[in-house]
């Protein structure tokens, strides 16, 4: 079966048009707030933005939403901020998700032996973990891809991802704390990974050369960088 064509949008910061996944959505709520429309499921007129908290502050900065709805827009105080926190909770719900579905694994040694096998779908690391500890993960991960990358293999993706602290994961979560914790196959699994790769892309830091892809850091790659020598996420 045809694969269906991607939705496209226009940012209406840049004036880019972009795939529904690399952009938000806000709207008006009944209050007549701004709000960030994660899903983009909400009734009424929207705005859409590239998925970008820098570009996001650059929209308040120069009026984009009032222009773009052209109407009286109130603002909360800090909308970049608000938007960071209702993606970082999609995220962490997905994550609460794919635990009960059993797609998600915890602690070192399950989350070394997924690597080794390659039966995990994305790495998570929380962004205060010991260097030792993520080096432990990171370098056996690195390994997998180039073993792929030398067996030919097209497309093999294993993102690694650093966007919340233990005690953030551990508190959605239920547990005291998460430090290393892997994604397993599966529906669920792979709605978290989706929820993660639009935070980590909201996240990163924008330069005049970058790619569009992350790196293990959550910045975007520069053209310069050897891609095969990051995991990208």
């Amino acid at each position: 079966m045809a694969r269906r064509e991607e939705t496209m949008r226009m940012c209406a910061l840049t004036r880019a048009e972009k795939p529904v996944a690399e952009l938000i959505r806000f709207v008006l709520g009944p209050d007549g707030v701004l709000v960030p429309d994660t899903e983009a499921k909400a009734e009424g007129r929207g705005v859409w933005i590239s998925l970008n908290r820098e570009l996001v502050a650059e929209a308040v900065k120069k009026k984009v939403f009032a222009r773009s709805l052209k109407t009286e827009v109130t603002l909360p105080d800090d909308l970049p901020g608000l938007t960071q926190l209702r993606l970082e909770q999609r995220y962490l719900a997905a994550l609460g998700m794919a635990r009960k579905a059993g797609q998600l694994t915890f602690g070192a040694t399950k989350v070394q032996g997924l690597i080794r096998t390659g039966g995990l779908i994305a790495l998570i690391t929380a962004t205060d973990a010991a260097d030792d500890g993520r080096s432990k993960m990171v370098g056996p991960l690195k390994a997998l891809h180039y073993a792929a990358e030398e067996e030919g293999i097209n497309g093999f993706d294993v993102p690694h991802f650093e966007l919340l602290t233990s005690e953030q994961m551990g508190l959605a979560l239920g547990l005291e704390n998460v430090i290393h914790a892997a994604l397993t196959r599966g529906a669920a699994a792979q709605a978290a990974v989706e929820k993660a790769r639009r935070l980590a892309l909201y996240a990163a830091k924008p330069t005049e050369t970058d790619t569009g892809r992350l790196a293990v850091d959550g910045d975007l790659l520069p053209e310069a960088t050897d891609e095969r020598r990051e995991i990208h996420g």
